[in-house]
């Protein structure tokens, strides 16, 4: 299998392309970078790529599988403005791309809590971003909605404040939906989504990310 993935530098597409690498039903792995990667394993196929020039980049995305898991924090962009256009136009630009060309599956890693009709901007973003993919038809659609995220090695001061305090709140038997789950484990899940022989629509949301 050939598998594309976008966003392979953030902390789920590192243990995607990690764990895409060890396993032998993917022979090719094709990542669309902003900035030039390690590329120790033969499988490992680097592109260099300006989201924002589509037209240059999006005849490249053919293969079995396109990964999507792109994101930045509303801080690193600098704005709702840059984040949307990380978050969601790039991502939604490479769907369209991956699907005109033929390609079959399409697994994206969106947030528990994606609405387009939330009245928060992440989760609106992540909603809306959700909706427009799905209305490309893909074969075998499917959409990872984990809640917050262990990432190994973190130096976010609020991210890892927050993961503790739900692991408090976990402790006691609330919020049990959104207890935190170590990036590893999504980027598993959707490998064993890929090599999957499901076809449709499918919504994974919460802990069911773990038994996918």
């Amino acid at each position: 299998m050939k598998a594309l993935v976008i966003g392979a530098t953030g902390a789920v597409g590192k243990d995607l392309v990690e764990q895409l690498l060890a396993d032998d039903a993917f022979d090719r792995v094709e990542v669309f970078v902003r900035r030039e990667v390690p590329s120790a394993s033969p499988k490992l196929v680097v592109h260099i790529v300006d989201f924002d020039r589509p037209e240059e980049w999006a005849g490249l995305l053919t293969g079995d599988v396109l990964f999507s898991c792109l994101g930045t924090t509303l801080r690193a962009a600098g704005g709702q403005e840059a984040q949307w256009k990380v978050d969601y136009t790039y991502q939604l630009e490479a769907a369209k791309a991956a699907r005109a060309s033929g390609v079959p599956k399409y697994v994206l890693v969106s947030s528990i809590g994606a609405s387009s009709e939330s009245k928060i901007f992440y989760t609106r973003m992540k909603g809306a971003l959700e909706d427009a993919v799905k209305a490309l038809g893909f074969p075998g659609c499917f959409i990872l909605q984990p809640p917050s995220l262990i990432r190994k090695g973190s130096d976010r001061i609020g991210e890892k404040a927050g993961v503790a305090v739900l692991k408090a709140l976990n402790a006691v038997g609330l919020l049990r939906a959104w207890k935190p789950m170590p990036t590893e484990a999504v980027a598993s899940a959707m490998l064993r989504l890929a090599k999957s022989p499901l076809s449709g629509l499918h919504t994974i949301t919460s802990q069911s990310i773990l038994t996918a």
